[in-house]
Formats: structure tokens, sequence, C-alpha cells
């Protein structure tokens, strides 16, 4: 047993960081969906607002570079937010999951109360442009999305700047791989995508394999580092065994 004298992170300070954190993504994810909004009467202006992405259009090479380096930029501003609001890497590792997860909810949720869209979960999106074109139903990057806040707001709660952190290396090498799975379903039509054709099938084995692999593994060493402590021992106390 690792011995420790640090406390849980007080719920007020918690409560006052995920509100501001959570202001903060919804506003962003407004930005972003006001950008999609304003690139679909742009690159689509033919066909409803509301109507499907694919097959992507012909753009601009000047147009594709700047959207390519805007996404770019959001990810700075994202990691930015994380630096300021959080000292301790693995505590600032988790504000970024919550503000990605959180404004990649905005972001939908934005564009359905503007356009209706997506008028269903299955519709097709465009997730990103980095290194090549993402492509999946909207409800591969919502469940992504779900367990980033969740996981994020688990951690920001139960580790304080001093305590041990709970993950060991081989955690982090299988939410990396579980990542790359979910990667590579993104990826998956990146071929056809950039083809400007329809994508194909979506591969929902290879995505919820990530998944519930990550979310698995996460529940796992949460429930071995947080919820098995002995009498007088904070629940946070790490087995160097587990």
């Amino acid at each position: 047993m690792m011995p420790t004298d640090s406390k849980r992170v007080p719920t007020s300070r918690v409560a006052g960081l995920l509100a501001w954190l959570t202001l903060w993504s919804i506003a962003f994810g407004m930005v972003e969906g006001a950008v999609a909004i304003y690139l679909r009467r742009l690159c689509y202006p033919d066909q409803p607002a509301d109507g499907p992405l694919f097959p992507l259009r012909l753009v601009e090479p000047a147009l594709l570079h700047t959207e390519m380096a805007r996404e770019a930029a959001t990810l700075l501003m994202l990691l930015g937010i994380a630096l300021v609001a959080e000292r301790r890497p693995l505590r600032r590792f988790a504000a970024f999951a919550f503000c990605f997860g959180a404004w990649d909810l905005a972001y939908y949720a934005m564009l359905h109360v503007a356009l209706g869209w997506p008028a269903s979960l299955l519709d097709w999106d465009v997730l990103f442009l980095l290194p090549a074109p993402w492509s999946g139903p909207v409800l591969a990057p919502v469940l992504v999305s779900a367990a980033l806040v969740g996981g994020a707001a688990l951690v920001l709660r139960c580790v304080d700047d001093e305590a041990p952190s709970p993950f060991r290396v081989r955690d982090w090498c299988v939410q990396i791989a579980c990542a790359g799975l979910i990667l590579w379903s993104f990826l998956w039509n990146v071929g056809p995508v950039a083809r400007l054709q329809p994508p194909g099938a979506y591969p929902w084995w290879l995505f919820l394999t990530g998944w519930l692999g990550g979310l698995a593994a996460f529940a796992w060493r949460f429930r071995n580092s947080f919820l098995r402590a002995p009498i007088g021992r904070p629940a946070y106390s790490l087995q160097r065994s587990s």
C-alpha cells in the first residue's frame, strides 16, 4: 500500500471547475457549429441545410488548407484551456479530455438545433480532416465524447494534486491501443471519401472493440484503485500490485 495523507478533491472545487469547463466547452462548441453552418452554405449551396454530406464536394485548396489549419488551432485551444485550468499533468489531461468531449457534444447539439441535422445519430459526418478525412455515423463520436466526459470527471473528482497516479504504464498502453482501433474505424473509408465517393459500411465491430475495451480497462483500474480501499485508508490509495 502506498501511504498518502492527501484527501479527495473538495466537492466545491470540482463542481466549480467542471462548471466553468462545461460553459467554456459549450461556448466553443457553438462557435464550431457556426463555422460548420457557414461551410455547409459555402460548399453545398444547392441543397438544404440539413442535407447529406456525402459524397463530399470538391473545394478550393485554399479553403481546404484553411479548414485544416483551423482544426489544428481548435486542438491547441482545447489544450490551452486544460493547461490553464490545472497544474498536474494527469489532471491537465483529464481537463483536456473533458473539454474535448463536452465541446463535441455541444457542437452536434448546436447543429441539430440550428439545422435539424443530424436527423438521426446514424447520419454520417466528416469528423476531422487531419491527416486525412475521418468519417463515420454521428453516434460513434458521440459515444467517444460521452466516455471522455464521464471518465475525465471521475479523474478530476478522485485524483488530487498530491495523490499518486492510479494509472500504470500498461494502462496507458491499453488505452492507446483502444484509441487506435477507434481511429482506425474512423479512417476505414478514407479511400472512397477522399475520392469524393460515398463511404462504405462503417466497421462497428472495430469501433466497439476499441470503445468497450477502453471503457472496461478504465473501469477495472478505477475499481481497483479507488473503490477497493481498506478501512482507515482513503479510497484512492493505490496498491502497487494492482
